[in-house]
């Protein structure tokens, strides 16, 4: 069987990564991003990134491109933190789509790219009655479903008037941030500015995603699910270059046999081989450049 070679992996990586310093990965130092023109085009070109590196997943993040490949900082006058103001001018600007989507974690997501994961959402062209299926089979809990509710009837709600609309004042936080997390990761909302709302006169601002992107559900509704889930495993591969299916499956969160499935298409494209890890067992797939 072909065998990764490390060293190619660690120099695909330094690009992609645009690890700052060395770190986990053992990454030679490479060009930090010093401007959100230059984040955008980061996200651009990697298709997907997390926000903030996600302990136990191997993805390109902002801050680690920024801050280099170390924990993110507890101090708020880190250097790194000005992933934050970046993130936060960019809610309203429509330059990438930013929510909790993969993990449940902060992701930014090009434009180009959005549409293959609005594709596999659970959202069929009709933002005022997908929510209710949703509900009447289960799959979306009571707390999820007033706070959609809130929103469809008033617009766009910082959090503290989101809560009180959803009738969610006496809720644990708990529940509310939980019912947040699942309309996000669902595209059902997404923050969309931030309000001086609250005690830390910091609060984020949500919206139905139609209304912010009215022309999202159009340009998804032309990629069949197959498609979609071959494209974006393409792109996870390209950003990591080489990893195992159970990698893929941890990542996106979908049933094993459609990443096996995804997965043979791209091997039989020959975008992806089959390879060994010198260092770990199993079958990885990999890009065909980074094996010998």
């Amino acid at each position: 069987m072909l065998r990764i070679s490390l060293e190619r992996l660690n120099t695909h990586r330094t690009r992609t990564f645009r690890c700052a310093q060395g770190g986990a990965f053992n990454l030679p130092p490479a060009k930090p991003l010093t401007t959100p023109a230059q984040a955008l085009r980061f996200v651009n070109e990697r298709g997907f990134i997390f926000f903030w590196p996600i302990s136990g997943i191997d993805l390109p993040s902002l801050w680690t491109a920024v801050a280099g490949d170390r924990p993110v900082a507890d101090a708020h006058d880190d250097p790194g933190h000005i992933t934050w103001r970046w993130k936060d001018d960019a809610l309203d600007k429509k330059i990438w789509y930013y929510a909790k989507v993969l993990r449940k974690k902060a992701t930014i997501i090009s434009l180009d790219v959005a549409p293959y994961f609005y594709a596999l959402s659970e959202n069929y062209d009709s933002p005022e009655e997908d929510y209710l299926v949703a509900y009447e089979e289960g799959r979306l809990p009571q707390a999820a479903k007033q706070v959609y509710e809130a929103l469809l009837k008033e617009g766009a709600l910082n959090t503290i008037d989101l809560r009180r609309a959803a009738k969610l004042a006496n809720a644990k936080e708990s529940e509310f941030n939980k019912a947040l997390e699942i309309l996000q990761a669902d595209f059902k909302i997404l923050p969309v500015g931030v309000a001086e709302a609250g005690a830390w006169k910091y609060s984020f601002i949500y919206e139905i995603v139609p209304r912010h992107y009215p022309d999202l559900p159009e340009r998804a509704r032309r990629i069949g699910e197959g498609e979609a889930r071959m494209k974006l495993l393409e792109l996870y591969f390209a950003s990591v270059g080489a990893a195992r299916e159970a990698d893929a499956v941890k990542l996106f969160g979908w049933q094993r046999e459609l990443v096996t499935r995804a997965i043979a298409g791209l091997v039989q494209k020959r975008v992806l081989v089959e390879a060994e890890h010198p260092t770990f067992k199993g079958i990885w797939l990999s890009l065909p450049k980074l094996v010998e």
